[in-house]
């Protein structure tokens, strides 16, 4: 991610973006969007034959593209949903838990959580199809630049990625640095080739008239239909603006989409238009073809770079949605590196990029085009769109006050509109619209099951355990030695005593002077300030409960929260503190709860998951492990 100063932050927290905070946004959130020229008019018109295609129907397939980016990006996000933040986190999750705090029922609260579970799903769908076709759109280029180039395209692309994925263990931030200024030189490039083709031919604005897509539609019907799918490769990436929101806030994204990249983006379209009705053998490859001869290598390379960009994007964001599920307990615990020492959400989770790169690189090998793989591309994002939408429509009814009839025109509208582009996605799904949907029902069985299995297991565990105040009435008669040094014992629970616990005075017959019962608790906010992250209770003398709130955008560092202890009267040493950890042993119980093929990945799942005192970040020399055996 691009680092901005503190004067920087400071100013678009205020509202007034500064040029640096507008740099930093166009190199970490319009990757994407602003890498459809690439392949989106290109794919819309290879629906058509070269020579077929009437200069009508180019215009019509330009205006559907000019009213998605206005209605889909510019009305529905950049300046409706963008408003629908969470203590100034975006991206679908942190919408998802500002719905929860809308609605009562149990079982609404369910459905909304499935829903922003399943959008999550799709845009790790489309993480590691974005990669694929941004890196394919671009080396592609050098088939217009060299004879015999193609058969370079494919080797290209996969060097590039594996590149790619192997700096990302060095963080956002180090090659942060250039992905502004290149995104600036990268749009600044795309609109003047698309004005210069539009001076050559202003007739091809007429397809901001309205009328122009309506026509389209209405003449070509089930063909307009099909064609949608591919007129919505334009606006993908629209997601980001509202998941990196909590990175700059909402003006500096508003003010660069508004001022500068949807102008860039439109005036390309409309050029590679004009270039079609005047050469329609340039549909083949518009984007390429509008530039004069000698600037296509230049350009090759500069879309490469973009593609890397845009594809960056989705990968952090990835590594962001992996950390939002862990907290919101929807997968197991996984490595989390942190990649710099002064922002938090910069993070490396190996297991996610491991996965991504894998996904990628078998797209690539299947697909070898991104003509090929844009038919797989369209399904994960209008999937995500309708996600968006539905829990939109809970917030703004709810906690923004919106009249139901508002609610529901409004956003009804937009649904209507997502429906329609999903449904023309779908068509697709024979020809690699299966590989997001696949991916995503996969993630959602994953994350669903690891979700019933641990409430399955926290159940049991409550079942066969001893409630605190219990052991507290009875601890002054038992006689129990207490030996010096303090233990910290972490429990789900803070209302009943840890089984590392009982086991420990089952064999050691021992208690020591100073006990903690530590409790990290996930709240639905991104981030729990300093004055809500430690709540301390003493319980008895020498023992006290200890209740770390952390929010589903944070890492959990209970040594570091638990030095805190010291300003709240507790006698803290770390050099002096032992960690009891129950280690849980998951056997198959005489009757599962689970179908065999949910309590099968559950124990896979389980057995892969990364350790407590890692996660926890608890020094390893520190630490007692006592096995539990829990029956599922």
């Amino acid at each position: 991610m691009t680092q901005l100063s503190h004067a920087d932050t400071a100013k678009l927290r205020r509202g007034v973006p500064s040029l640096g905070a507008l740099i930093g946004v166009l190199g970490v959130v319009y990757g994407d969007i602003g890498t459809s020229p690439l392949y989106a008019f290109k794919a819309t018109l290879s629906l058509f034959g070269s020579q077929s295609i009437s200069n009508g129907e180019i215009i019509g397939c330009l205006s559907l593209i000019f009213w998605s980016l206005i209605l889909i990006v510019t009305v529905k996000y950049v300046l409706l949903v963008m408003q629908a933040d969470n203590r100034g986190e975006g991206g679908i999750l942190a919408l998802m838990a500002l719905a929860q705090r809308s609605v009562e029922n149990p079982r609404m609260r369910t459905a909304v959580a499935l829903i922003g579970i399943g959008g999550a799903c799709l845009i790790f769908g489309d993480g590691v199809i974005t990669p694929a076709v941004s890196v394919l759109g671009a080396v592609e280029g050098l088939e217009v630049t060299l004879p015999g180039a193609q058969r370079l395209v494919l080797p290209l692309s996969i060097i590039v990625i594996l590149g790619l994925f192997a700096i990302q263990s060095r963080g956002t931030s180090t090659v942060g640095r250039i992905f502004g200024p290149v995104m600036v030189v990268w749009f600044a490039v795309i609109g003047v080739l698309g004005a210069v083709q539009v001076a050559a031919n202003p007739a091809v604005l007429q397809a901001m008239l309205p009328q122009h897509g309506v026509l389209f539609c209405l003449h070509h019907g089930w063909f307009a239909f099909v064609a949608l799918g591919a007129v919505v490769l334009s606006v993908t990436g629209a997601e980001a603006l509202y998941a990196d929101m909590g990175h700059f806030g909402a003006r500096p994204i508003q003010y660069a989409w508004l001022l500068f990249v949807l102008p860039c983006l439109l005036l390309n379209y409309f050029g590679q238009g004009a270039l079609v009705i005047s050469n329609r053998l340039a549909a083949e490859n518009p984007f390429f073809l509008s530039g004069p001869v000698w600037l296509r290598l230049p350009l090759v390379v500069l879309a490469t770079l973009a593609s890397i960009i845009a594809s960056q994007a989705l990968i952090s964001g990835g590594y962001s949605i992996a950390r939002q599920c862990m907290q919101l307990g929807f997968l197991p615990r996984l490595t989390v590196m942190h990649t710099s020492t002064t922002e938090e959400g910069q993070i490396f989770v190996p297991q996610v990029n491991s996965a991504l790169l894998i996904g990628v690189l078998i797209l690539v090998l299947a697909f070898r085009s991104s003509d090929a793989l844009a038919s797989a591309y369209g399904i994960a994002v209008t999937g995500t769109f309708l996600c968006t939408c539905f829990l939109a429509s809970i917030v703004f009814r709810h906690q923004f006050g919106w009249p139901a009839w508002a609610a529901i025109v409004i956003w009804g509208g937009f649904f209507t509109i997502d429906l329609v582009f999903f449904s023309a996605n779908a068509l697709k799904v024979v020809e690699g619209g299966w590989v997001p949907l696949a991916i995503g029902l996969t993630l959602m069985a994953m994350m669903t099951t690891w979700k019933q299995g641990r409430d399955l297991m926290f159940s049991r565990w409550k079942q066969d355990s001893l409630p605190l105040a219990s052991f507290l009435n009875r601890l002054p008669q038992s006689r129990t030695v207490r030996v010096p040094g303090m233990a910290v014992f972490l429990t789900g629970n803070p209302d009943y005593v840890p089984a590392a616990l009982l086991h420990n005075l089952k064999h050691n017959k021992v208690l020591h002077e100073r006990v903690l019962f530590v409790t990290v608790s996930t709240l639905d906010e991104p981030e729990a300030g300093p004055e809500r992250r430690t709540e301390v209770i003493e319980l008895a003398p020498g023992i006290h409960r200890v209740l770390l709130r952390y929010g589903f955008m944070e890492s959990p560092n209970v040594p570091r929260a638990l030095e805190d202890l010291r300003s709240r009267g507790v006698a803290y040493d770390p050099m002096q503190v032992s960690y009891f950890l129950g280690r849980e042993v998951l056997v198959r119980a005489m009757a599962p709860k689970l179908s065999l093929w949910r309590l099968w990945l559950f124990l896979v799942m389980a057995r892969n998951a990364v350790p407590a005192t890692e996660f926890f970040r608890i020094p390893s020399d520190r630490v007692v492990e006592l096995g539990v055996r829990v029956a599922i």
